[in-house]
C-alpha cells in the first residue's frame, strides 16, 4: 500500500495514511465528532509522540502493549489528538489489541486476499470500534483509493460505494472533493435536525 491520499490536507500526515494500513484504519476510527482532516492528522500526530522517524510508522503490537494511562497521556498532549482523547485512546488500543489477536497485527491483512465485498464489509465490521456505517466507508475508501477491489465492493459499501457521491472521506482527493463532501454532510445534519424538531 503507498498511494497519496488527501484526507488531513496535510502532507506527511497524508503520506502516512497512503502507506500505512493501521494508520488508515486509526484515521478512520478517529473520525467521529471531530472535522474529518483532524481525525486523519491523529496518526501521524500519534508516531511522531511515539517517537517515529520521518518514515516511521503505528505498530499494532507497540500501542497494544502500552500502559493505557500513558497512551491516553500520549493523546491528551496539546493539541490533543481527539476531542475526546481519552475514550479514543481506549478504543485504538483496543484496536490493536484485535489486530494482534485475530491478524498477528498486520492492519492490511484485513483485506489482503478477501474474496468478496461482503467478506470484507464482515471483516471491517468486527473490528473494535467500526460499525456498518463506518465500515461502508472504509470500505468504500479501500476500493476508491487504495485498488481494494474484490467482487461486489461497491455492493457492500452501499451509497459510499456510488462513484463519484461525495458523502464520505471515500471521495475526498483534494481540497474541491473535501469541500463537496463537507457540504453533504451539512446537507445530512440538517435534514436530520429537522426531523428531530418535528
Amino acid at each position: 500500500m503507498d498511494v497519496t491520499l488527501h484526507l488531513s490536507q496535510d502532507p506527511e500526515a497524508d503520506a502516512l495514511l497512503g502507506r500505512s494500513p493501521l494508520a488508515a484504519l486509526v484515521g478512520m476510527l478517529l473520525d467521529q465528532q471531530v472535522p474529518m482532516e483532524w481525525a486523519f492528522k491523529g496518526p501521524r500526530t500519534i508516531a511522531d509522540r511515539l517517537g517515529a522517524d520521518a518514515a516511521g510508522d503505528l505498530d499494532a503490537h507497540d500501542i497494544a502493549a502500552m500502559d493505557p494511562e500513558a497512551f491516553a497521556a500520549l493523546l491528551s498532549e496539546k493539541p490533543a489528538v481527539h476531542r475526546y482523547p481519552g475514550s479514543m485512546a481506549k478504543r485504538i488500543q483496543e484496536l490493536c489489541q484485535y489486530l494482534v489477536e485475530h491478524y498477528d497485527g498486520d492492519a492490511e491483512s484485513v483485506w489482503r486476499g478477501v474474496g468478496s465485498g461482503a467478506e470484507l464489509l464482515k471483516r471491517l465490521g468486527d473490528l473494535p470500534g467500526f460499525g456498518k456505517q463506518k465500515a461502508q466507508i472504509f470500505l468504500a475508501l479501500l476500493g476508491k483509493q487504495l485498488g481494494v477491489t474484490p467482487q461486489g465492493w461497491r455492493e457492500a459499501a452501499g451509497a459510499y460505494g456510488e462513484p463519484q457521491s461525495f458523502r464520505s472521506v471515500a471521495d475526498i482527493t483534494g481540497p474541491e472533493s473535501l469541500a463537496k463532501v463537507r457540504a453533504h454532510k451539512q446537507e445530512m445534519k440538517a435534514k436530520a435536525s429537522g426531523k428531530s424538531g418535528r
